[in-house]
C-alpha cells in the first residue's frame, strides 16, 4: 500500500506526540491568579504551587493577572493554550461573569482539576465603626438612603458579594442600597476601607486577618455554621442575629478545555497530593481557610450547579443580564 505525505506526517505525529504527553511537563507552568497579589486567593495559589512544583518536579509560577474585576485573569485561564502548562486558580467569580454580561464564558468553560478551598464570608467594618454588632449595622442599613453605606473588596455581582447581598434580602433589606466600590481583590479593599472610603468589606476572615491584627478592622460575624477555630471571638450569624445563614466563595484550579486527558489526570494527581500534604493543610488552617476538597468530576458537577444558582440569586437581586 502505498502511503501519501499525509499520512506519513500523520503517523509521525502520533509516534511523537505519545513519549510527549508521558515526558508532561518539561518545562515551568503558570498559575493565573485574577486578583492582587497579597490577597486570599493569591495566597492560597502561592502555597498550593509549592506542593504541585514538588509533585510535577518543574517550577509552579504565580502570575497575577489583574483588572476587569477578575475578568482579565479568568478571560486568560480560558484563553490560553490547552496544553497544561497554563492553570488557574478560579475564583467563585467565575461562576458569575456570564449572567453579569461582563464576559461571554461560563462556568463550564474550563476543564475542572480540582476545588481546594471554601471561604465563608465575614462583615467586616473600620475599628473605629459606630457598629459594634451585626444587629446594628443591618438596622443602619435599612433605616439610611440607598448610597449611604458603600462596600468593597470584590466586583459587583462576586461570590463575597452575592453572600452579602443575600443576607441583606434576607433581612428584608434592598441590597442595592450599599454601593458597591469595585477592587482587584481583598487587599485594595481593605486599604480603602483604612482610608475611609467604605464602611464594609466582605471577605473571608483570613484575609481580614492583618487589618484584625494591627487593630484597623472588626470582624461583626461570620457567614458559618459555626464559629472558625482560628477565629473563635467572631460570632456567627446565628449568634448575631438569630439567623441560620451561610454564604462565601471557593476556589479551584482549572485548566483551558481541551487539554489532553493524561495532562489533566497528572494535574489532578499532583494537585490532590499537594493538597493533602502536611504543609498546605497546616498553612490553611493556620490562617483560617475553609478547607474542602472535590476531584475534577465532583468539581466539573460543582461548577454547573454554580452556574445555575448563581443566575438565580443575581436575577433577584437585578443584577442578571443575560436570559
Amino acid at each position: 500500500m502505498k502511503l501519501t505525505k499525509i499520512s506519513v506526517l500523520a503517523a509521525a505525529f502520533a509516534a511523537f506526540a505519545g513519549p510527549a504527553l508521558a515526558d508532561y511537563p518539561e518545562r515551568p507552568l503558570t498559575l493565573l491568579v485574577a486578583w492582587s497579589a497579597g490577597g486570599g486567593t493569591d495566597a492560597v495559589a502561592r502555597a498550593l504551587a509549592a506542593g504541585i512544583e514538588k509533585e510535577l518536579g518543574q517550577p509552579v509560577n504565580v502570575v497575577n493577572r489583574t483588572g476587569g474585576a477578575g475578568v482579565v485573569g479568568h478571560t486568560e485561564m480560558v484563553n490560553a493554550r490547552p496544553d497544561g502548562y497554563t492553570i488557574g486558580l478560579a475564583s467563585a467569580e467565575l461562576s458569575t461573569y456570564y449572567w453579569s454580561g461582563t464576559a461571554p464564558f461560563t462556568a463550564m468553560d474550563v476543564t475542572p482539576i480540582a476545588l481546594v478551598n471554601l471561604d465563608a464570608s465575614s462583615f467586616n467594618v473600620s475599628a473605629d465603626s459606630e457598629w459594634d454588632d451585626l444587629r446594628a449595622a443591618l438596622d443602619a442599613i435599612k433605616e439610611a438612603p440607598a448610597g449611604t453605606y458603600k462596600l468593597s473588596g470584590m466586583a459587583p455581582g462576586a461570590g463575597y458579594h452575592l453572600a452579602f447581598s443575600a443576607l441583606l434580602n434576607a433581612e428584608g433589606i434592598d441590597p442595592g442600597k450599599v454601593t458597591v466600590v469595585p477592587s482587584q481583590g481583598a487587599a485594595p479593599g481593605f486599604q480603602e476601607l483604612a482610608a475611609g472610603g467604605v464602611e464594609i468589606i466582605p471577605s473571608s476572615l483570613p484575609e481580614a486577618k492583618p487589618m484584625m491584627d494591627a487593630g484597623e478592622v472588626k470582624s461583626l460575624a461570620v457567614l458559618a455554621a459555626e464559629r472558625l477555630p482560628t477565629f473563635p471571638d467572631v460570632p456567627t450569624v446565628k449568634e448575631a442575629i438569630g439567623r441560620d445563614w451561610v454564604g462565601g466563595t471557593w476556589r479551584g484550579i482549572v485548566a483551558p478545555a481541551g487539554i489532553p486527558g493524561e495532562v489533566a489526570e497528572k494535574l489532578e494527581a499532583a494537585v490532590d497530593a499537594a493538597w493533602h500534604s502536611d504543609e498546605f493543610q497546616n498553612f490553611m488552617n493556620e490562617r483560617g481557610y475553609g478547607m474542602m476538597y472535590l476531584d475534577s468530576d465532583e468539581f466539573g458537577t460543582f461548577l454547573a450547579e454554580q452556574h445555575e444558582s448563581n443566575g438565580a440569586v443575581m436575577e433577584l437581586l437585578g443584577l442578571r443580564q443575560r436570559t
